[in-house]
């Protein structure tokens, strides 16, 4: 997880979600670890059993009003033992300027006390997904990302297998390229594995052994290049091993772990003579089908044992992928 610190969060955000700091700037180098939001509530008044004060505090009309209210009394014991926590800073919402004992406060106990002009439901939506972004767990992957049909493609593989001239096959034959060489993975909550450059000086360009570097962008227009896309297969490519024997009925799903995921996974080996492109395009399209609950080799399967055995009383028995393929052989002989 990377370390983000209030000031860097400013640093991103002051702009977009009309951010200022008016208050604690010795806080500025706090952490925030978390990507969840807090609503302080019960905690101005005093109660603190359940404070999650490892939180950023988003403060919106109803916990001001009430702040306004406890400092107008003069009571603000209850607010001082609140900013005594350790917490990341505190954002009132609607740009809903504090009074001056507040700033006082903040300044005193070193929490940056930050102004936003954005509604707070706005601004909650706003924050998580940055949070989300800047604090999921990330991978930097030596692979090439590619969408096909609408579908994240990571090819991997042993470096000068190949994995730059395939994704630029599949560029010229109109699909997408994310990022090449170094891919940077992040897993998102919710169970999404994102993928995008990990370097942003080197985007949308690609390292080709005899080209050199080539800017995907310039030559093949806006429609060839995506910022990001989600990783939903993995291609591995490998030089063709004769002694080494090769998914052919494809009744066994493969897969890899990815930061806690399980990625859908198949093996490409290559040789001269396979257009690997075009069997990425097919690969691709197959695994939709799958998801979908479309499994060809399982029906290829069925279809088989029914045709050899048409008395048998009971449901065909699935076999295994290597029994049938000598059992579909010896019945294509048959015929």
């Amino acid at each position: 997880m990377a370390l983000l610190t209030v000031e860097q969060f400013l640093k991103d955000k002051a702009e977009e979600l009309q951010l200022e700091l008016i208050a604690g700037k010795a806080g500025l180098s706090r952490e925030i670890s978390g990507t969840e939001l807090n609503r302080p509530g019960l905690a101005l008044g005093g109660f603190f059993d359940s404070f999650r004060n490892e939180r950023i505090q988003v403060v919106g009309r109803g916990e001001n009003a009430y702040i306004m209210q406890v400092a107008l009394k003069g009571n603000q014991e209850s607010l001082r033992a609140f900013f005594k926590f350790k917490m990341p800073c505190v954002v009132l919402t609607h740009h809903l300027r504090p009074r001056p004992e507040i700033i006082s406060l903040a300044n005193e106990c070193g929490v940056p006390l930050i102004l936003c002009g954005l509604e707070t439901a706005v601004l909650v939506a706003e924050l998580s997904m940055y949070l989300e972004e800047k604090l999921s767990p990330t991978l930097t992957m030596h692979s090439v990302l590619v969408d096909v049909y609408g579908m994240g493609v990571l090819i991997t593989g042993d470096s000068g297998i190949g994995k730059s001239e395939c994704a630029l096959e599949l560029i010229k034959r109109s699909h997408m390229l994310v990022a090449d060489d170094v891919v940077l993975l992040q897993h998102l909550p919710g169970g999404i594995l994102t993928g995008r450059p990990a370097n942003d000086m080197l985007q949308h360009h690609m390292e080709v052994r005899g080209l050199g570097i080539i800017d995907v962008k310039q030559l093949f227009g806006m429609s060839a290049i995506l910022n990001q896309s989600r990783v939903e297969l993995v291609i591995h490519l490998e030089m063709w091993d004769e002694n080494k024997e090769y998914d052919r009925i494809g009744l066994e799903d493969h897969s890899v772990e990815i930061l806690g995921m399980s990625v859908p996974r198949i093996v490409m080996p290559v040789r001269p003579g396979r257009n690997i492109a075009i069997l990425i395009e097919v690969s691709a399209l197959h695994q939709r089908m799958k998801a979908r609950g479309i499994n060809t080799a399982f029906e290829v399967q069925q279809n088989l044992l029914k045709a050899t055995a048409p008395d048998r009383e009971t449901a065909p028995v699935p076999v295994k992928p290597r029994a049938l393929a000598t059992h579909r052989r010896r019945h294509f002989r048959r015929r």
